[in-house]
Protein backbone atom coordinates (compact mmCIF):
# COMPACT_ATOMS: atom_id res chain seq x y z
CA UNK A 1 0.00 0.00 0.00
CA UNK A 2 2.87 2.12 0.52
CA UNK A 3 4.46 1.89 -2.81
CA UNK A 4 1.23 2.57 -4.36
CA UNK A 5 0.70 5.75 -2.71
CA UNK A 6 4.20 6.85 -3.30
CA UNK A 7 3.38 6.40 -6.96
CA UNK A 8 0.37 8.31 -6.91
CA UNK A 9 2.45 10.90 -5.12
CA UNK A 10 4.90 10.82 -7.44
CA UNK A 11 2.75 11.05 -10.69
CA UNK A 12 0.35 14.05 -9.58
CA UNK A 13 3.79 16.51 -7.87
CA UNK A 14 6.02 15.15 -10.92
CA UNK A 15 3.25 13.73 -13.61
CA UNK A 16 6.18 11.08 -13.84
CA UNK A 17 5.60 7.47 -14.40
CA UNK A 18 8.54 5.68 -14.34
CA UNK A 19 7.81 2.46 -16.35
CA UNK A 20 5.16 1.24 -17.63
CA UNK A 21 3.41 -2.29 -16.88
CA UNK A 22 2.66 -3.74 -19.90
CA UNK A 23 4.40 -6.01 -22.36
CA UNK A 24 7.53 -4.10 -22.09
CA UNK A 25 9.10 -1.80 -19.57
CA UNK A 26 8.44 1.55 -21.42
CA UNK A 27 9.28 5.08 -19.62
CA UNK A 28 6.44 7.94 -20.47
CA UNK A 29 7.79 10.74 -20.30
CA UNK A 30 5.03 13.87 -20.18
CA UNK A 31 6.03 17.17 -21.98
CA UNK A 32 3.05 20.07 -21.28
CA UNK A 33 2.06 23.60 -20.58
CA UNK A 34 4.83 25.95 -21.36
CA UNK A 35 8.54 24.81 -21.83
CA UNK A 36 10.51 26.17 -19.04
CA UNK A 37 14.01 26.89 -19.57
CA UNK A 38 16.58 29.60 -17.47
CA UNK A 39 13.59 31.44 -16.60
CA UNK A 40 10.97 30.27 -14.34
CA UNK A 41 7.17 30.86 -15.48
CA UNK A 42 4.28 32.35 -13.60
CA UNK A 43 2.61 30.84 -11.30
CA UNK A 44 -1.05 30.28 -13.39
CA UNK A 45 0.81 28.73 -15.63
CA UNK A 46 1.68 24.58 -16.36
CA UNK A 47 4.79 23.96 -17.31
CA UNK A 48 7.53 21.99 -18.01
CA UNK A 49 11.07 22.23 -16.74
CA UNK A 50 13.96 20.88 -18.46
CA UNK A 51 15.92 19.99 -15.50
CA UNK A 52 13.08 17.31 -14.77
CA UNK A 53 13.12 16.08 -18.26
CA UNK A 54 16.76 15.97 -18.80
CA UNK A 55 17.76 13.44 -15.56
CA UNK A 56 14.45 11.06 -17.03
CA UNK A 57 16.50 10.48 -20.33
CA UNK A 58 19.90 9.99 -19.16
CA UNK A 59 17.74 7.04 -17.17
CA UNK A 60 15.55 6.06 -19.81
CA UNK A 61 19.23 5.70 -22.43
CA UNK A 62 21.64 4.05 -18.84
CA UNK A 63 19.11 1.94 -17.41
CA UNK A 64 19.01 -1.50 -18.56
CA UNK A 65 15.18 -2.05 -17.20
CA UNK A 66 13.50 0.30 -19.73
CA UNK A 67 13.11 -0.54 -23.30
CA UNK A 68 11.59 1.68 -24.68
CA UNK A 69 10.47 5.92 -24.59
CA UNK A 70 6.75 6.74 -25.25
CA UNK A 71 6.53 10.94 -25.16
CA UNK A 72 3.20 12.44 -24.64
CA UNK A 73 2.96 15.96 -25.91
CA UNK A 74 0.52 18.91 -25.16
CA UNK A 75 2.44 21.90 -25.14
CA UNK A 76 1.64 26.21 -25.43
CA UNK A 77 5.31 26.34 -26.68
CA UNK A 78 7.98 28.12 -24.73
CA UNK A 79 11.79 28.13 -24.44
CA UNK A 80 13.47 27.49 -27.47
CA UNK A 81 16.69 26.79 -26.65
CA UNK A 82 15.79 24.17 -23.76
CA UNK A 83 13.07 22.79 -25.91
CA UNK A 84 15.40 22.04 -28.68
CA UNK A 85 18.09 20.81 -26.07
CA UNK A 86 15.87 18.00 -24.77
CA UNK A 87 14.52 17.53 -28.45
CA UNK A 88 18.47 16.39 -29.35
CA UNK A 89 18.19 14.16 -26.20
CA UNK A 90 15.49 12.18 -27.17
CA UNK A 91 16.84 12.10 -30.87
CA UNK A 92 20.22 10.76 -29.40
CA UNK A 93 18.35 8.00 -27.50
CA UNK A 94 19.53 4.40 -28.66
CA UNK A 95 15.90 2.69 -27.91
CA UNK A 96 12.92 2.43 -29.63
CA UNK A 97 11.32 5.98 -28.57
CA UNK A 98 8.16 7.18 -30.19
CA UNK A 99 5.81 10.49 -29.32
CA UNK A 100 1.99 11.20 -29.07
CA UNK A 101 0.56 14.96 -30.42
CA UNK A 102 -2.49 15.41 -28.06
CA UNK A 103 -4.06 18.81 -27.84
CA UNK A 104 -1.60 21.06 -29.15
CA UNK A 105 1.98 21.17 -30.48
CA UNK A 106 2.51 24.34 -30.16
CA UNK A 107 6.15 26.05 -31.49
CA UNK A 108 8.88 24.42 -30.12
CA UNK A 109 6.89 21.27 -29.12
CA UNK A 110 7.12 20.72 -33.32
CA UNK A 111 10.51 19.54 -33.26
CA UNK A 112 9.96 17.84 -29.63
CA UNK A 113 7.35 15.74 -32.06
CA UNK A 114 9.33 14.53 -34.56
CA UNK A 115 12.65 14.00 -32.50
CA UNK A 116 11.16 10.17 -31.64
CA UNK A 117 11.67 7.44 -33.86
CA UNK A 118 8.13 7.50 -34.84
CA UNK A 119 5.30 10.36 -34.51
CA UNK A 120 1.69 9.88 -34.15
CA UNK A 121 -1.00 12.74 -33.60
CA UNK A 122 -4.64 12.25 -32.75
CA UNK A 123 -6.84 14.02 -35.57
CA UNK A 124 -8.22 16.54 -32.97
CA UNK A 125 -4.47 17.81 -32.12
CA UNK A 126 -3.35 21.10 -33.83
CA UNK A 127 0.26 21.91 -34.17
CA UNK A 128 0.72 25.40 -34.58
CA UNK A 129 3.97 26.99 -36.70
CA UNK A 130 5.20 30.20 -36.25
CA UNK A 131 8.58 32.11 -36.34
CA UNK A 132 10.59 32.23 -33.24
CA UNK A 133 9.79 34.90 -30.83
CA UNK A 134 11.69 36.54 -28.00
CA UNK A 135 10.17 37.85 -24.75
CA UNK A 136 11.63 40.56 -22.74
CA UNK A 137 14.23 43.69 -23.59
CA UNK A 138 15.87 43.26 -26.84
CA UNK A 139 18.25 45.72 -28.49
CA UNK A 140 16.93 46.88 -32.06
CA UNK A 141 19.89 45.92 -33.74
CA UNK A 142 20.61 44.01 -37.10
CA UNK A 143 22.94 41.64 -34.76
CA UNK A 144 19.61 40.66 -32.64
CA UNK A 145 17.38 39.60 -36.12
CA UNK A 146 20.54 37.78 -37.31
CA UNK A 147 20.49 35.72 -33.51
CA UNK A 148 16.61 34.87 -34.48
CA UNK A 149 17.10 34.15 -37.65
CA UNK A 150 19.90 31.65 -36.55
CA UNK A 151 17.62 30.06 -33.56
CA UNK A 152 15.04 29.91 -36.54
CA UNK A 153 17.38 28.30 -38.58
CA UNK A 154 18.02 25.36 -36.33
CA UNK A 155 14.50 24.60 -35.63
CA UNK A 156 13.80 24.70 -39.37
CA UNK A 157 16.61 22.24 -40.04
CA UNK A 158 15.79 19.72 -36.93
CA UNK A 159 12.11 19.63 -38.26
CA UNK A 160 12.95 19.01 -41.84
CA UNK A 161 16.07 16.64 -41.12
CA UNK A 162 13.45 14.49 -38.28
CA UNK A 163 10.25 14.35 -40.71
CA UNK A 164 9.13 14.25 -43.88
CA UNK A 165 8.29 17.87 -44.52
CA UNK A 166 11.10 20.49 -46.45
CA UNK A 167 12.83 23.23 -44.64
CA UNK A 168 11.42 25.56 -48.31
CA UNK A 169 7.50 23.79 -46.71
CA UNK A 170 8.32 24.22 -43.74
CA UNK A 171 9.73 28.10 -43.66
CA UNK A 172 6.31 28.71 -45.89
CA UNK A 173 3.79 27.51 -43.06
CA UNK A 174 5.63 29.40 -40.62
CA UNK A 175 5.65 32.82 -42.58
CA UNK A 176 1.98 32.44 -43.54
CA UNK A 177 0.32 35.72 -43.23
CA UNK A 178 -3.57 34.53 -43.94
CA UNK A 179 -4.16 32.16 -41.54
CA UNK A 180 -3.66 33.66 -38.20
CA UNK A 181 -5.67 36.35 -36.45
CA UNK A 182 -2.90 39.58 -35.35
CA UNK A 183 0.00 36.92 -36.16
CA UNK A 184 1.77 34.92 -39.02
CA UNK A 185 1.97 31.10 -38.77
CA UNK A 186 0.13 28.58 -39.55
CA UNK A 187 -2.11 26.16 -37.82
CA UNK A 188 -2.79 22.29 -38.73
CA UNK A 189 -5.19 19.81 -37.23
CA UNK A 190 -4.13 16.02 -36.93
CA UNK A 191 -4.43 14.63 -40.24
CA UNK A 192 -3.24 17.95 -42.26
CA UNK A 193 -0.28 17.45 -40.36
CA UNK A 194 0.42 14.16 -41.43
CA UNK A 195 -0.24 15.27 -45.34
CA UNK A 196 2.20 17.80 -44.84
CA UNK A 197 4.84 15.35 -43.57
CA UNK A 198 5.83 16.85 -40.52
CA UNK A 199 3.87 13.91 -38.12
CA UNK A 200 4.23 10.13 -39.20
CA UNK A 201 0.65 8.75 -39.05
CA UNK A 202 -2.57 9.80 -36.90
CA UNK A 203 -2.62 7.46 -34.16
CA UNK A 204 -2.55 7.13 -29.90
CA UNK A 205 -1.54 5.38 -27.36
CA UNK A 206 -2.40 2.07 -28.40
CA UNK A 207 -0.52 2.78 -31.88
CA UNK A 208 2.53 4.04 -29.90
CA UNK A 209 2.74 1.34 -27.89
CA UNK A 210 2.62 -1.06 -30.65
CA UNK A 211 5.34 0.94 -32.59
CA UNK A 212 7.83 0.49 -29.34
CA UNK A 213 6.80 -3.13 -28.67
CA UNK A 214 7.70 -4.11 -32.37
CA UNK A 215 10.86 -2.35 -32.72
CA UNK A 216 11.96 -3.79 -28.94
CA UNK A 217 10.74 -7.30 -30.55
CA UNK A 218 12.86 -6.75 -33.34
CA UNK A 219 16.03 -5.62 -31.97
CA UNK A 220 15.19 -9.01 -29.34
CA UNK A 221 15.06 -11.21 -32.07
CA UNK A 222 18.49 -9.98 -33.40
CA UNK A 223 20.47 -9.98 -30.19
Amino acid sequence: MENIDKKQSEIEETGLLQTTKGKYPVHCLTIIGQIEGHFEANNQMKTTKYEHVIPQLVDVQENPEIEGLLVILNTVGGDVEAGLAIAELIRGITKPTASIVLGGGHSIGIPLAVSADRSFIVPTATMTIHPVRHSGTVLATGQTMNYLDSIQERVTGFVAGNSKISKSRFTKLMTKTNELIMDIGTAVDGETAVKEGIIDQIGCIGDALDFLYGEIEKRKDKS
